[in-house]
């Protein structure tokens, strides 16, 4: 079968240490290894304003932000096409038929719309477009007949969503018109939902718990000697805890053995430091500062490239909006063999 890949992020602000190890670092394997007949990288304005919809000019002004830094990033656009969600209208028309699929109890017991609803502090006001942002998802992946889709876990019960409504149109049609879309995760577990630098249990824009790709170094620095580590770690003599602290869970995600060589020769590998943090004599300033080693390695090219990148903005429109017409005749042949599925290809009631 052929592979074909989307991916996308909502543009509600700039990406963050987080979004590159969850998924861009998938999207730049994926893209590398070229096994692939299409490759689309999707920013998802319309589902961004689900919960933004009195703040437009948050979600139209970080499009061309979240475009820089899938660029900066080292996202090929020669081979990865890079497009804006409402620029192909043919995915409303899409989430409007998959709705008919769906029952309004499947949409709430979906994990991640529960999470996200209590994280925004939606009780009973909440908007209809957010609760059926699943559904506009499941568009956006079958409408281009994705088969492979990168992600992190948070995302894993939104694709088995997906697949749950491609098997509803398929058998209530009665023909085999939509794929089933499979989700790819990061092999390291620890990247897959990376923790926010205040320890709660996810990096998050809104939470104001993140590392930007754009960060400056003394902004990457201040923001890991603040990270959370173990409450109870207070001297260094100390014995201390690896799990739940911020930044072994970051050393996790981040730091090779190569690293120890070049910023803390004193250990081999990660281990060794895991090892003596549990039995005392290791402070918390030292493993941080490790870190921000590491941190600062990985960052200072993307924030080069972004700068460059950043006086070339009209080029990055141009290039979005050209894109957006081709995503748009994709999705297009997807929706005419959906309707001639569903028997609504009105054209062909016109007499030749």
């Amino acid at each position: 079968m052929k592979k074909i890949i989307l991916t996308g992020d909502r543009p509600t602000g700039n990406l963050h240490i987080g979004h590159y190890v969850g998924s861009i670092q998938n999207r730049l394997k994926l893209q590398e290894a070229g096994d692939y007949e299409k490759f689309y990288l999707m920013i998802a304005d319309t589902q961004a304003l689900t919960d933004n919809a009195d703040n437009v000019d948050k979600v139209k002004n970080n499009i061309i932000q979240v475009a820089i830094d899938y660029l900066s990033a080292g996202i090929d656009p020669n081979k990865v096409t890079i497009f804006i969600q409402s620029q192909v209208p043919e995915l409303a028309e899409m989430t409007m038929y998959f709705m008919n699929l769906v029952t309004l109890s499947r949409l709430t017991r979906n994990p991640t719309v529960k999470e996200e609803t209590k994280m925004r502090g939606f009780t009973s006001s909440i908007p209809v477009g957010f609760m059926c942002y699943p559904i506009s998802q499941a568009a956006d992946i079958l409408a281009f007949d994705a088969n492979i889709v990168p992600v992190g876990d948070d995302q894993l019960p939104m694709i088995e969503q997906t697949r749950e409504i491609s098997r509803a149109f398929n058998s209530t049609y009665k023909q085999n018109v939509l794929v089933l879309p499979e989700a790819v995760l990061p092999e390291n577990e620890t990247c897959r939902r990376l923790v926010g630098t205040d320890g709660s249990a996810k990096m998050s824009k809104s939470a104001g718990n993140c590392i930007y790709l754009k960060d400056e170094p003394d902004v990457i620095k201040q923001k890991i000697m603040n990270a959370y580590t173990d409450p109870n770690h207070i001297k260094v003599t100390d014995p201390g805890k690896v799990e739940g602290n911020v930044v072994f869970e970051y050393l996790d995600a981040f730091c090779k053995d190569e690293h120890f060589a070049k910023y803390l020769p004193e250990y081999k590998n990660l281990e060794e430091l895991k090892v003596h943090y549990r039995r005392g004599g290791l402070g918390d300033v030292k493993i941080k500062l490790f870190l921000n080693n590491i941190m600062q390695e990985l960052l200072a090219p993307i924030r080069e490239r972004r700068k460059e990148l950043e006086k070339n903005v009209d080029e990055i429109y141009k290039m979005l909006f050209e894109n957006g017409k081709k995503a748009s005749a994709v999705a297009a042949q997807t929706l005419q063999r959906m309707k001639d599925a569903m028997g609504i290809n009105y054209l062909k009631f016109l007499k030749k």
